[in-house]
């Protein structure tokens, strides 16, 4: 099997599983985009994100963590659910990112991948692999970039021309020498919607994110026992977990389209969340209705204190 065919198959593997996109790029160093990370922590702009600061050397060169890595596969998958419409809105005030409303991601994502890299075997026995959806030390959104996937928008996330910026991303590092696609070429042109629309400024300038304003972060990763400063909070627009502002507004999302995952669906119960339920919401509650939910992961401390700041 020659190399073209070889990368066919494993691209074809990889849509019949479920994935929307399938890229490759080789394993040659990510130079230009982690100094721009090493730069953006140098600023502060991660806050609490300390995990970010660790494995630089392994964000730079897939190689620190698959010395025989020669490709990697990146992965896209549509997780857009239209299940959210405007009454939905109108009648329940607290909003949860799209991304949020079904099962964790990791776990459906993981389980993919798992599949994935079992079926590469079959085709190319001689593999070697190392597959990670998010929690990797990986540049992800430089992968997908350099891949064809997407190129990173003005708002830093990744958006593709086929069905916007909804997806998810996850990463195969691979020891078969693959063909590479061509990157994705920057379409964001003159739009700054985002940029306009983020009600904490957060998007500094064009491709630059201050985390420390940013709502997701507020509402996800500032640690329960840390207060969102009031200047923040009386911005957030009721967003009780994470936000889609910057993705809602981006007309490149008129391309969005139908997950075909069930996995991604809304939760009827979340979506119809009020301060009141969670300020009398008790741990066993929280425990069972997120069971399984990227939500569990600010824990029900995390969720009061975010309607603490709502009533601020």
């Amino acid at each position: 099997m020659n190399r073209g065919e070889l990368t066919t198959k494993i691209k074809l593997a990889a849509l019949n599983i479920g994935f929307t996109k399938a890229g490759i790029t080789s394993a040659e160093p990510f130079d230009e985009a982690a100094d721009r990370l090493s730069a953006w922590l140098e600023a502060g702009s991660q806050g609490m994100m300390s995990y970010l600061e660790r494995n630089q050397e392994k964000r730079r060169n897939v190689k620190n963590i698959l010395p025989t890595a020669k490709s990697i596969l990146s992965l896209a998958l549509n997780y857009y659910d239209a299940s959210f419409t405007s009454d939905i809105i109108k009648q329940n005030n607290l909003k949860i990112s799209r991304y949020a409303w079904g099962d964790d991601y990791h776990d459906v994502i993981g389980t993919m991948l798992e599949k994935l890299l079992y079926q590469i075997k079959i085709i190319a026995p001689e593999t070697e692999g190392k597959y990670y959806v998010d929690t990797g030390p990986l540049l992800e959104k430089s992968i997908a970039e350099r891949a064809g996937i997407g190129w990173i928008g003005k708002h830093t996330n990744v958006i593709t021309r086929e069905v916007g910026s909804w997806v998810f991303l996850s990463e195969i590092i691979l020891n078969l020498d693959l063909e590479s696609d061509t990157p994705a070429s920057d379409l964001c042109g003159t739009c700054n919607a985002c940029i306009e629309a983020c009600p904490t400024d957060a998007i500094t300038a064009p491709y630059q994110l201050d985390a420390t304003k940013c709502i997701s972060y507020l509402t996800i990763e500032l640690k329960p026992q840390n207060e969102i400063p009031p200047e923040l909070a009386s911005n957030m627009e009721d967003w009780l977990y994470g936000c889609d502002i910057c993705q809602d507004v981006c007309p490149w999302n008129r391309f969005e389209q139908q997950t075909p995952f069930s996995a991604f669906a809304p939760r009827s119960e979340n979506l119809a969340l009020t301060k009141e339920k969670i300020e009398m919401m008790e741990q066993d509650e929280f425990s069972k209705r997120f069971r399984k939910s990227p939500i569990k992961r600010t824990k029900l401390a995390g969720l009061k204190r975010n309607v603490k700041a709502l009533n601020s």
